[in-house]
């Protein structure tokens, strides 16, 4: 498995650059799957889209990861590897279904938001006694709330999940995104498109790629592709 290792802010913008040129110029087709997590992680987080409006670091959804490499046990192993190696983490979003985004720990701890350079060193501090199961006060939950660092659950206000700061605009995204999507290609006669095509559709209700949107349907198996002569179509799954 391909080591990711911690790197200063400096070179985590030069190594993000350079990925980012390599891997924005590329279509879906060219890079659908992979043969293993680590590769596959490095590649999404280049394709990452930016976004400067309240911008947030480069994360992954988990269903994109299935999209990509046709083990998911595999990758369910890797991601857990990759979490104890403390390489990454992974956050359970609020977006109504199961869905988990990775985000490489090196990104979330670099994340230059209003609070995050005052909370780092707390956060790190209620990450080690939540995990130990110390007490932790409610003024102190209260400011990781406030920084957006921390969540409450919706079926338990008493427990809380760890979230990635300013994510709450692409969460909607996300959610409409989808919805976008398959309604495009239900409208069509026989709900599908071929991907070249569907690439260069822009997204009314989305800041989000197309591209990000795809891997997440396929992962999820809201969609599925099929190889034909002219190219790759993409499908809406029938229920």
């Amino acid at each position: 498995m391909e080591n990711f290792p911690e790197s200063s802010s400096k070179g985590t913008k030069r190594r993000r650059n350079e990925d980012s040129d390599a891997g924005n110029t590329s279509s879906l087709e060219d890079d659908l799957t992979f043969t293993d997590t680590s590769v596959a992680l490095r590649i999404m987080r280049a394709q990452f889209p930016h976004i400067q409006k309240g911008s947030v670091e480069p994360f992954i959804l988990k269903s994109q990861l299935y999209s990509s490499v046709k083990d998911r046990t595999q990758v369910d192993r890797e991601l857990e590897s990759l979490r104890r190696d403390k390489v990454l983490r992974l956050f359970k979003l609020n977006t109504g279904q199961d869905d988990h985004a990775v985000m490489f720990l090196d990104d979330y701890l670099n994340q230059d938001t209003k609070w995050f350079s005052v909370l780092r060193m707390v956060f790190l501090m209620q990450c080690s006694l939540l995990s130990l199961g110390g007490k932790v006060k409610d003024s102190h939950i209260s400011v990781l709330i406030n920084a957006g660092v921390l969540t409450r659950q919706l079926i338990d206000p008493n427990m809380y999940w760890f979230s990635i700061p300013n994510i709450g605009s692409h969460l909607k995204g996300i959610v409409q995104g989808r919805k976008e999507i398959i309604s495009l290609l239900s409208r069509r006669r026989y709900k599908e498109m071929m991907l070249s095509s569907l690439e260069k559709k822009r997204l009314r209700t989305s800041p989000l790629d197309v591209r990000f949107h795809l891997r997440d349907l396929i992962g999820s198996g809201h969609l599925r592709t099929d190889q034909a002569p002219t190219g790759l179509i993409i499908r809406v799954s029938k229920d």
